[in-house]
């Protein structure tokens, strides 16, 4: 049995998932989710249970994010369920407080962050991302199931929300022209500028905000750059004695809050409704194409 306390805490490789998949206190799990977007609204959320379907690690289990993980009475796609929906979610899933969890997803990696994201936020420690996702699982020449989950025994999870991981619409107020306070915008700079094809409400960003896209911590082999390398893309953020992530909905974010996490720095909150909150109230101070830039 491994000992929770000693459990990779960021990272795992293909090597060490492929060494611990008969351990009974290792749960794999797939994140999968797709985002399509539409010209009426943001996006369609589309599982990623038919890619699970088609091909997964073996003994993995389908973690869904939007239909299981998340606030189902809220208007907005993938706001924190409540401690009580998430601990029988996980328990479902197989994942106990002693489970060492391993997350995964066969698209883009901050889906996998994401639910490490989650599990930290209600008091779990012992969960990993795998470095380069399901690509780098195949790339490796390791088996691979289809299919059904097998099932695993019912856990038994106790979630402790941990509140100061987590900023509200307020906070990102507060840390408007705070010096001590670095607000990160980590999608695509098209999107930080006012541009792409994903319409949250208004054009650009949060005001006084950077932008460190999620995209740009990761090589083409879908693995995370060096620590050296992060260290250099996320060295505004770590410069600052405290950090607000956000995205549209609070998934990419997670990619760069678990890096600037394992990078050490102590004060790090993701902004749960990100630019699905904030762009659709006017009264919210945003600078895109046809603001002026604050200061």
């Amino acid at each position: 049995m491994i000992d929770a306390s000693k459990s990779p805490r960021f990272l795992v490789d293909a090597d060490w998932v492929a060494a611990h998949l008969d351990a009974p206190d290792v749960v794999v799990l797939d994140a999968t989710t797709h985002l399509v977007p539409q010209p009426d609204h943001p996006y369609d959320v589309i599982s990623g249970r038919q890619d699970f379907h088609a091909g997964h690690i073996p003994g993995a289990q389908f973690a869904d994010i939007d239909g299981e993980l998340s606030d189902p009475d809220h208007p907005l796609h993938f706001m924190l369920p409540s401690p009580e929906r998430f601990a029988d979610a996980m328990a479902a899933l197989g994942v106990s407080d002693h489970s060492t969890v391993v997350c995964y997803a066969t698209a883009n990696h901050w889906w996998a962050t994401r639910l490490w994201w989650m599990l930290r936020v209600f008091g779990h420690d012992a969960v990993a991302v795998l470095d380069g996702g399901f690509q780098a699982w195949r790339a490796a020449g390791r088996a691979v199931e289809t299919g059904d989950a097998r099932g695993r025994p019912r856990g038994r999870f106790t979630a402790r929300l941990r509140p100061e991981l987590v900023a509200d619409r307020d906070a990102v107020l507060a840390a408007i022209g705070a010096g001590d306070t670095c607000t990160v915008n980590a999608l695509r700079p098209e999107q930080h500028a006012g541009g792409g094809n994903t319409n949250y409400g208004r054009p650009g960003h949060i005001r006084g905000s950077i932008n460190l896209p999620a995209i740009d911590v990761v090589g083409s082999d879908h693995r995370f750059l060096p620590a050296d390398e992060l260290r250099r893309v996320l060295a505004p953020a770590l410069a600052t004695p405290r950090v607000i992530t956000y995205c549209g909905g609070g998934i990419a974010a997670s990619s760069v809050t678990m890096l600037l996490m394992m990078l050490g720095h102590p004060d790090v909150r993701l902004y749960d409704a990100s630019l699905s909150e904030w762009a659709p109230d006017p009264s919210l101070p945003m600078e895109g194409p046809d603001t002026a830039p604050a200061g």
